[in-house]
């Protein structure tokens, strides 16, 4: 039974891109950005990507997804998320396999669930409609083209002969920065780690986290700026750090293929997760040293 001082997670991930999903259908436990900045905190906290509640769906849909970046902005979607929250949705009992009707700030997201053994599944999601934008002049050198791409959250599409890791961190750090509210920054390849021929190699600088180790909406962003180019065909293998994800181009809206698995379930105290709080506030003020102390034993 759950304890009243206890918040109870779940954590999971789709091609390494990991998520903590909390259950709130009561939506009673809102997260401050603090609060999800400790909770993500790979040293002091659990460690995530992002986090996500689960709420009671006002507009007819199974479940609500409400999305913090791991730096505690709010994001509109995200495809490795979406399949997070419908796993721990799945696994909580409150719907079960097949097609799934999820509520996102993007708009309505369809999601088609199959568990295929214990803690692992694949799912389907329906994206929306991808959009994508003129060709953008970056001067930046081993950057052959760039151009902005749109699906449910902002991206910026670069193509390069090779992808250094200096490039990912400076130029994606720079670039996400480089418009209001930020832009997801994807680097396209075709080096020997695209799966298949016709396959892309992408890494990505999400907004409000970093690099990831895989990002869906900038796997769907990436296939689609590289079909506009004549470089792939409707159906794309996206190999990312984490893994392989399929963007599915052939019809109006966009759908994305791939695993998500549960890594466990976490219990943390309200006491321990204010005391991290208070511990990172003292980090960025310059009042701690930032060693790799970890809270792991009292979470």
């Amino acid at each position: 039974m759950q304890a009243s001082d206890e918040i109870v997670l779940s954590k999971h991930h789709g091609a390494g891109n990991d998520f903590l999903v909390c259950i709130d259908l009561s939506g009673e436990r809102d997260f401050s950005p603090s609060e999800v900045r400790a909770l993500c905190d790979r040293r002091r906290g659990i460690g995530a990507d992002g986090l996500i509640r689960a709420l009671a769906s006002t507009r007819g849909a199974a479940i609500s997804m409400d999305l913090r970046n791991a730096d505690g902005s709010l994001a509109e979607m995200s495809g490795n998320g979406i399949r997070c929250l419908v796993q721990a949705v799945v696994d909580a009992g409150l719907v079960t396999d097949g097609t799934i009707n999820v509520d996102t700030t993007a708009g309505m997201r369809s999601v088609e669930y199959t568990s295929t053994a214990p803690d692992l599944a694949r799912a389907a999601v329906d994206m929306g409609a991808l959009s994508i934008g003129p060709e953008v002049d970056l001067a930046i050198e081993g950057v052959e083209k760039a151009r902005s791409a749109e699906i449910g959250n902002p991206h910026l599409v670069l193509l390069c002969p090779s992808v250094r890791d200096e490039m990912v961190s400076c130029e994606g750090a720079r670039l996400q920065g480089s418009v209001p509210g930020g832009v997801n920054v994807e680097f396209v390849s075709f080096d020997a780690f695209a799966a298949t021929p016709g396959g892309i190699s992408v890494r990505v600088y999400e907004r409000g986290v970093g690099e990831t180790l895989a990002c869906g909406t900038g796997a769907c962003a990436a296939a689609g700026a590289a079909r506009s180019w004549g470089l792939v065909e409707d159906v794309v293998r996206v190999s990312l750090p984490g893994g392989v994800l399929e963007v599915d181009m052939r019809g109006p809206t966009v759908v994305l293929r791939g695993p998500v698995r549960r890594i466990a379930e976490v219990h943390v105290r309200e006491s321990d997760l204010a005391e991290i709080v208070d511990e990172l506030a003292e980090v960025s003020s310059g009042g701690l040293g930032d060693s790799p102390a970890t809270t792991a034993g009292r979470l």
